[in-house]
């Protein structure tokens, strides 16, 4: 009687006990062995939950879902994407148009870090650092004579605002080493490359990877330089540009557009249609206008683009863009880290999607699409690209293509001109870039002595520089082809006048001169000298 008094008295503390445990068991674990539907996100956090509490080793389990992540966001369409904290650093800067650091632009030269500019108004100018200069020492360390890639030079010279590097340098007429402390500050990024006049009229304004959130001011500054030197024309060059911000490309394209034009609309499943307007106020809307894409301008590029075109506002020249018109939400993590979701569509005022196919969890393929449009011909000719496009009506009744990136008015083939084996192996060696460097380093004194970029331009092509590069790259072990070298004569010279150039007169001037050669702006300026880019004359040539 005694032992079943016992299990009477303690029977409802164990069946307390065993429920416990299962409602523990079960949170922890509580997709393992149910049947039916299983909730995925639940399902993600027993498997986390399981490796962390049973698994034989021990797991370092931030790390592993960092790196789940990226490979889950992946599986939803190519531009949905995690961001680690690390990557959202440099993510930031480039949108936000600075970074922190010392003020300098530099070269490595025979494993030295040689300073080729420097910043003006920036640490480096104020602490008495001067282009050529031979960095050698990084806080008491030897950095000369080592492997160094640039992105391990940034990362050294680069740091938190504020913050103090202390430098050895070594110049030319003193071989004593100096050290200067210089302390680090906010360093603009400028998205625009360069603005110049391409004749007495024309204008161009070449954008670089992205728009940020300084590039609207720095357009707006560009253009206000260029109507002061008469320009009543544009080419605003988006070749290769990548994209950025919605809000900042709109700014711009309100600058040529009428009030009422629609710019671009996004929509979405969960987010409703949102129409964005010009308002008027532009600065350029009488002025003619020719825009430069190519397979590598995406997103905003093509926001900008497919605007213009399809206000017949001016032509777009060059190559079918890249096809990007996926809108991303971001959400911010406490920890630095962000996902950016897809979260709509952008369409052009003529209700074009501008992004290209693509199928999910199909991202390597998506990837490949740009080598198998080269390898199909789409850039060399037009015939290959324009088949499978659906055709729209602009506002004014021209027939566009469109749901596979922007179709140019105007297709201008690749330039291949030049581009040969012996040419592919200087480039892809860098050859052209470490002669264009060290040419300007042992002649710097005679170089630096010129007045303008047009006086060195002059100079530079009196000079032996095609025959120095040959014997350059022979030393490095690239044979002489002479047929090849002949053919790639113009290109490859030309490419070393813009390097040498940059190296004294800064970015502006190297864009100047490397685009003489240029076949899409020299059509650019057909197009515009002959009248063919006013909103008159594309409406006019349509119905001819």
């Amino acid at each position: 009687m005694d032992a079943e008094k016992k299990v009477r008295t303690w029977l409802p503390l164990w069946v307390g006990i065993g429920i416990a445990l299962g409602i523990f068991i079960g949170s922890k674990y509580g997709q393992f062995g149910r049947s039916g539907r299983v909730d995925g996100s639940g399902k993600i956090d027993a498997v986390l939950s399981y490796i962390r509490e049973s698994y034989v080793d021990t797991v370092n389990m931030r790390q592993l879902v960092e790196d789940a992540l990226p490979n889950i966001i992946k599986e939803l369409d190519p531009h949905s994407e995690y961001i680690s904290a690390a990557d959202m650093k440099r993510v930031n800067e480039d949108m936000e148009g600075h970074f922190s650091g010392i003020g300098v632009t530099f070269y490595l030269l025979r494993d030295t870090i040689v300073v080729t500019g420097i910043v003006p108004g920036g640490p480096s100018e104020a602490a008495g650092i001067m282009p050529w200069d031979r960095i050698v020492m990084v806080n008491d360390s030897l950095v000369a004579g080592r492997k160094f890639q640039n992105e391990d030079v940034l990362k050294i010279l680069r740091g938190e605002k504020g913050s103090e590097v202390k430098l050895g340098i070594v110049r030319e007429e003193d071989a004593a080493l100096r050290e200067i402390t210089v302390t680090r500050d906010d360093i603009p990024m400028n998205s625009i490359n360069a603005a110049y006049m391409l004749t007495e009229r024309v204008g161009l304004i070449k954008l670089g990877r992205n728009f940020g959130f300084q590039t609207f001011s720095e357009f707006i500054s560009a253009i206000s330089k260029l109507k002061s030197q008469g320009a009543t024309a544009f080419m605003i060059d988006l070749r290769g540009n990548a994209g950025g911000s919605l809000e900042t490309v709109v700014a711009m394209v309100n600058e040529f557009l009428q009030k009422g034009d629609l710019i671009v609309y996004t929509e979405g499943r969960s987010f409703p249609r949102s129409d964005h307007y010009a308002n008027g106020s532009g600065t350029c809307k009488e002025d003619e206008l020719v825009v430069l894409i190519d397979e590598l301008s995406a997103s905003a590029s093509e926001i900008f683009a497919g605007a213009i075109q399809d206000h017949d506002r001016g032509l777009v020249i060059g190559r079918r863009s890249f096809g990007k018109g996926l809108v991303q939400s971001q959400r911010n993590f406490p920890d630095g880290s962000a996902v950016r979701l897809t979260v709509a569509r952008y369409y052009t005022a003529s209700g074009r999607s501008i992004q290209r196919k693509y199928e999910k969890g199909k991202y390597e393929e998506y990837e490949m699409d740009a080598i198998n449009r080269y390898l199909e011909g789409d850039y060399l000719n037009v015939d290959t690209v324009s088949n499978h496009l659906t055709p729209y009506q602009t506002m004014g009744g021209r027939t566009v293509y469109g749901g596979d990136g922007i179709m140019p008015d105007i297709f201008v083939a690749r330039d291949t001109t030049g581009i040969n084996p012996y040419y592919n192996l200087v480039v892809n060696n860098r050859l052209d870039e470490q002669y264009a460097m060290l040419y300007s380093d042992m002649n710097k004194g005679k170089l630096s002595s010129f007045g303008s970029w047009e006086e060195l331009y002059h100079y530079l092509r009196q000079q032996p520089l095609l025959l120095n590069l040959v014997s350059y790259a022979d030393h490095h072990g690239i044979r002489r082809r002479p047929y090849y070298i002949q053919e790639s004569a113009e290109l490859l010279e030309n490419t070393m006048y813009a390097y040498i150039v940059r190296n004294f007169f800064g970015e502006e001037a190297f864009w100047a001169v490397y685009h003489k050669r240029d076949e899409l702006i020299k059509k650019g300026i057909e197009l515009i000298e002959t009248g063919k880019a006013s909103p008159e004359a594309i409406i006019r040539e349509a119905y001819r």
